[in-house]
């Protein structure tokens, strides 16, 4: 059986979708080494009509390799510490107020980045499942930095391509939170989430290929002059999301759509989240080791 396969950006090996599978249901190691290949070659795989809970979530998200883990408490206990939950809902079951901590820290989230670039190993692959959507709004863009790199013609302050590969980030999510949202990091947190190095360009380990690796979280660049340092990642940032690498996902109820974080960078548009919920799950395949 080979995969149904639908571009969603046609002329482009970027942004696909998958269908008639069923994640529900156990697959068979050939059929899941289609789909993984897919999100090594197109970067951002959707598939819609995912009725999965979290322990099938996990499952499935597993044979991409060890998952990250954060402490999700529920009533106290921690529960599936492999879900990350992205939601505008508390406990209560009620929505959030737009000043709560939660909302707050979500709308950094608004920013163009890479998933877990502020840690020692960066993330591979994210998995999201939409388990609440609102009815507009919402959308999660995604940004091909393989194109973008591919395509770069070089610094308008003469900075080269082949420059590039050598160079050294600071990534800080302190830094990128700041931005939206201000310091809403306590002392104790910051002493935990310390600004880590990563290289500047990104080489997939299965395709070969490049991409820019910069975003909210990229805060200088070591070694240079501060403001230079930020012009040339503000520069490649504008460049990487430029409308033509960018695929905009318009959420359906139990979308899952899978990213190699990689390839590309995405971010989260605003919707009335103080009028609709957003139940996003969230599963992340871990690093295979730093990037320097």
């Amino acid at each position: 059986m080979e995969l149904d396969i639908k571009p969603l950006m046609p002329g482009m090996d970027f942004a696909v979708e998958i269908k008639n599978i069923d994640l529900s249901r156990s697959l068979d190691n050939v059929i899941f080494e289609e789909i993984r290949q897919a999100v090594f070659s197109y970067a951002v795989v959707v598939i819609r009509g995912q009725s999965i809970d979290d322990e099938q979530q996990i499952s499935f998200s597993e044979r991409f390799g060890e998952l990250e883990k954060s402490l999700v408490k529920i009533d106290g206990e921690i529960k599936f510490p492999q879900i990350y939950i992205t939601t505008n809902v508390g406990k209560d079951d009620k929505i959030l107020p737009r000043d709560h901590a939660s909302a707050k820290y979500h709308r950094g989230n608004s920013l163009w980045h890479s998933d877990s670039s502020f840690k020692p190993i960066p993330a591979n692959i994210s998995i999201l499942s939409g388990r609440e959507v609102p009815p507009f709004g919402g959308e999660t863009e995604f940004a091909d930095a393989r194109y973008a790199y591919d395509s770069w013609p070089g610094s308008i302050s003469g900075v080269e391509k082949c420059e590039l590969d050598d160079l050294i980030c600071e990534h800080s999510i302190t830094f990128s939170r700041q931005l939206v949202v201000g310091d809403i990091f306590s002392e104790e947190d910051k002493k935990s989430i310390k600004p880590v190095r990563q290289a500047l360009i990104r080489k997939h380990p299965e395709t070969g290929r490049k991409a820019l690796y910069v975003g909210s979280h990229c805060h200088f660049i070591e070694g240079w002059e501060y403001p230079r340092s930020r012009a040339l990642i503000a520069e490649l940032t504008s460049w990487m999301t430029r409308p033509e690498f960018v695929y905009a996902h318009k959420w359906r109820p139990l979308d899952l759509v899978m990213w190699d974080n990689r390839s590309v960078v995405h971010r989260g548009n605003p919707w009335p989240d103080e009028d609709y919920r957003r139940v996003m799950h969230r599963t992340t395949v871990a690093g295979d080791g730093p990037t320097v």
